[in-house]
C-alpha cells in the first residue's frame, strides 16, 4: 500500500481527478485529493487560468508543500497538467519515494531546482497531440531526472486531449488511452511499494 497525494488540474478537482482517486484507492493505496481551490470547478481553461494568475503559482506551490505536509516520508506524489507541476515541486522535496505525472512537466530551474532528488522515481503520460504541451519541458524534466540515475518511465498516447483521463471532457477524453494509462500507473505505485518494502 502506497499513499499517494493526488493534485489536480488548473480545471479543479472534477470528476477525472474524482476517478483518478477511486482507482487508486481499488489498487489498495491511500489516497490524499489536495483541493488547492477549495471546492471552485471550471469547465473553462481561460477562466480557470485567469483564477490561477490572481492565487499566483507561489500561493498554489506553497498549498501543495502545505497540503502534503503531515504526510510521512515515502509517499507519491501524482498530479495532472498543473497539478503535475506542483507533484513535482512537492517531489523536489525530497521526501517522496515516486512522482506519476499526466500531461505536464516543468524544467527543474523553473522550481528553483538543477538535480532531481535520487531515488525518487519517475513516471511520466501524455497525449501525443496535446495542443498544451511543451516538448521542450517535458524534455529539460527528463534529462534531469534521469540524471539523478532514478527510474524513469515515460508514456505517450495518440490521442489529442489535454485531459484525456477526464470522462466529463468529453471533446478530450479517450476511454482507451485511460484505461491503458491507470494499467501503467496503478504497477508503478506497487512498484514504488515494492521498492519501500525492501528497504
Amino acid at each position: 500500500m502506497t499513499q499517494i497525494a493526488l493534485f489536480h488540474s488548473v480545471l479543479g478537482v472534477r470528476p477525472g481527478v474524482r476517478d483518478a482517486a477511486d482507482r487508486l484507492r481499488a489498487g489498495g493505496h491511500q489516497v490524499r485529493v489536495v483541493d488547492q481551490y477549495d471546492g471552485q470547478v471550471f469547465d473553462d481553461y481561460e477562466q480557470a487560468g485567469a483564477h490561477v494568475e490572481r492565487v499566483g503559482f507561489p500561493a498554489l506551490m506553497a498549498a501543495a508543500l502545505e497540503g502534503v505536509a503531515d504526510l510521512p516520508d515515502g509517499f507519491v506524489a501524482a498530479g495532472f497538467s498543473n497539478g503535475a507541476g506542483m507533484a513535482e515541486h512537492v517531489a523536489l522535496q525530497g521526501r517522496c519515494a515516486g512522482v506519476l505525472m499526466v500531461s505536464g512537466a516543468l524544467p527543474p530551474a523553473m522550481l528553483g531546482a538543477s538535480a532531481w532528488p535520487p531515488g525518487v522515481r519517475v513516471q511520466l503520460h501524455s497525449a501525443e497531440g496535446d495542443p498544451m504541451r511543451h516538448r521542450e519541458w517535458d524534455e529539460e524534466f527528463l534529462a534531469v531526472a534521469r540524471a539523478s540515475g532514478a527510474p524513469v518511465e515515460v508514456f505517450d498516447y495518440p490521442v489529442s486531449g489535454h485531459l484525456f483521463t477526464d470522462p466529463s471532457l468529453p471533446a478530450e477524453f479517450d476511454a482507451p488511452a485511460t484505461e491503458l494509462l491507470w494499467t501503467r500507473a496503478l504497477a508503478f505505485c506497487a512498484g514504488v511499494d515494492a521498492q519501500l518494502a525492501a528497504r
